[in-house]
């Protein structure tokens, strides 16, 4: 099976390249062969491009400047995406994208199914369900996974601002009123692969959602980011509103995982397995 891959430095596009089975090809494109600024141009290189499904892993992620640059995180989320599938459509080739759980509103402490209508809160919210709709409207066979408070060893995330503020503060103050599932970059890659296999097989695809779990506030992450670390680091817990931000985020990111492993067979991994896996390996490489 071969692969293309739109992304190239990400948390996930990394996560993709270091755990490609070995039956598995994957081309990795990155922005300077396939700007999302452009869509045609991405477009243009799914057209010409030999391979079995494509994966979508680059987006604007930066919440807080979606706020003030929608135009720019709408063409990048919103407008390549589509045109993305728009290709696949016409090459009959699967189409797979992730999205996110800043799609919804964040109301209630129930866990949100894919089919609950999305009321996003901010700018990005907005330009990635509008890739969504792109996605969908173009025909092509899909699958968008919905994932939340994705965490690795590279890039900018959470976990790495944690371990590095941790190293340097005896206390931080840490939202506790967000609750979410954590999910690891490698848990979304493996997920993505198992379902590219069954799409190339003729599945259908859909909309899904993916997270780790249990369930716990940013607070209890951090808590047992510094624990895991073996960082002498407490965290206070606060709420939102002494925290505030540009972009504001969704109070409840409880995601059911429960249809995609219904479909796939995709079991919502626990993200406290993967953070000690992150950090085990760090310590075998001496990162920290």
């Amino acid at each position: 099976m071969k692969i293309l891959v739109l992304g190239k430095t990400g948390q996930v596009a990394t996560a993709l390249a270091r755990n490609c089975p070995s039956d598995v090809t994957c081309i990795f494109l990155g922005r300077e062969a396939a700007d999302l600024l452009s869509p045609e141009i991405c477009n243009a290189a799914i057209m010409a491009a030999d391979v079995d499904a494509v994966i979508n892993a680059a987006a604007f992620t930066a919440v807080d400047e979606a706020e003030s640059e929608e135009q720019i995180a709408t063409v990048i989320n919103a407008d390549a995406p589509g045109a993305m599938a728009t290709a696949c459509a016409q090459k009959n080739i699967p189409f797979l994208h992730l999205s996110t759980d800043y799609i919804f509103d964040g109301a209630g402490t129930h866990s949100i199914p894919p089919d609950q209508a999305a009321k996003p809160l901010s700018a990005y919210g907005r330009s990635k369900l509008a890739g969504e709709i792109a996605i969908r409207k173009s025909g092509a066979r899909h699958f968008i996974l919905r994932t939340s408070w994705v965490f690795s060893d590279h890039g900018k995330n959470f976990f790495l601002t944690m371990q590095r503020l941790g190293k340097d503060r005896d206390t931080i103050n840490v939202v506790a009123d967000q609750i979410g599932g954590p999910t690891a970059a490698g848990d979304i890659a493996t997920a993505l692969f198992q379902a590219a296999r069954a799409m190339v097989d003729g599945h259908d695809g859909g909309t899904y959602h993916f997270c780790g779990k249990p369930a716990v506030s940013w607070a209890g992450f951090a808590r047992a980011i510094m624990e895991t670390s073996g960082l002498n680091c407490a965290i206070h817990d606060i709420p939102s509103s002494a925290c505030p931000t540009i972009a504001e985020r969704p109070a409840n990111s409880r995601l059911d995982c429960t249809s995609l492993t219904e479909a796939f067979s995709i079991v919502q991994p626990d993200w406290r397995k993967s953070l000690s896996d992150i950090i085990a390996e760090q310590r075998s490489e001496a990162k920290i």
